[in-house]
């Protein structure tokens, strides 16, 4: 007979993820909302940022009909470590600009009478202008369809080109952001191809350019950052004169992407949201689940109150 023998399993590949606290949790689910959506969006071939980006509200904001539209493409030439939109290169990738995008978000937009619309892009940093002319046509034209609508736009750096903010500021949003994402520590690791200063800069300008636009602009949690360099994050954003910060937890959305350090309580959105307003900011939207373009519509009307 012969002896048992005692195998040792061992895992392949990276740990399990830790589980979600049910603070951070979303619920709801609205399947139906969200598979009709996507089907329009493809129709039109348009993309949006909360399914490339995997944003835990999708089901809530594609169930009360709001979206935020991801142009230039469904590729991005950078390679951040929070992000989930995929990466792509001109050499290797055919990442032509189509020509029709901008009026078929301004369909888009219009054939779900959307009263506040949200722009955002992936980094185009092959392109001469970033990809603002394109980005500032797509304003033109939702503001054609829907003139009574507001315009958001969620713009990348440019790599700190000034002329590429200014035509996208030309083109007349209502709202200006543009995100810091992290505190400048953890750039080096969460935004490689960013840089802390440059960010502001594109704000500063931003507000110098077109004095009367709103200002807004939002960063992750739970990636290392302690509360002190948060604070600091904010002061800095208030020194450039933003008007609105938004503070949501960081969740890692592929395992490919950086891994949560720490999941912040709740308590602790509700210091930096009472810090942020006593710094000046008009609205601090801070919690777990916050995003950048969650809830857009209403944290602009409490800004302008």
């Amino acid at each position: 007979m012969l002896p048992l023998v005692h195998i040792d399993l061992v895992r392949i590949g990276p740990p399990p993820r830790a589980r979600l606290p049910e603070w951070a949790r979303k619920s709801a689910t609205h399947f139906e909302s969200l598979n009709k959506l996507k089907s329009e969006l493809r129709a039109l071939n348009l993309h949006t940022v909360c399914e490339s980006a995997r944003c835990p509200n999708i089901h809530e904001c594609f169930h009360r009909g709001a979206a935020t539209f991801m142009i230039l493409g469904n590729l991005c030439t950078r390679g951040c470590g929070f992000c989930s939109v995929p990466k792509g290169n001109p050499r290797l990738h055919d990442m032509r600009l189509d020509p029709a995008e901008p009026a078929n978000v301004a369909r888009m937009a219009a054939a779900m009478a959307l009263r506040y619309v949200v722009i955002t892009s992936v980094n185009r940093d092959d392109l001469a202008d970033g990809g603002s002319a394109h980005f500032g046509e797509t304003v033109v034209q939702v503001k054609g369809a829907l003139p009574d609508a507001r315009v958001e736009v969620l713009t990348p750096d440019f790599k700190g080109d000034i002329n590429a903010v200014a035509r996208v500021l030309d083109a007349g949003p209502h709202v200006f952001n543009h995100n810091m994402e992290t505190v400048p520590r953890l750039y080096r690791k969460v935004r490689p191809q960013a840089n802390y200063r440059q960010s502001l800069d594109v704000l500063r300008f931003a507000r110098s350019y077109q004095p009367d636009v709103l200002t807004k602009s939002g960063f992750m949690v739970g990636l290392g950052e302690t509360a002190a360099e948060a604070e600091q994050l904010l002061r800095d954003l208030r020194e450039e004169d933003v008007d609105v910060a938004t503070i949501g937890q960081y969740l890692q959305p592929t395992r490919r992407n950086l891994p949560v350090t720490e999941y912040v309580a709740p308590e602790q959105y509700e210091h930096y949201r009472d810090f942020g307003l006593s710094l000046g900011f008009k609205m601090v939207f801070s919690g777990p689940l916050v995003r950048s373009s969650y809830m857009a519509d209403v944290v602009s009307e409490q800004a302008r109150a």
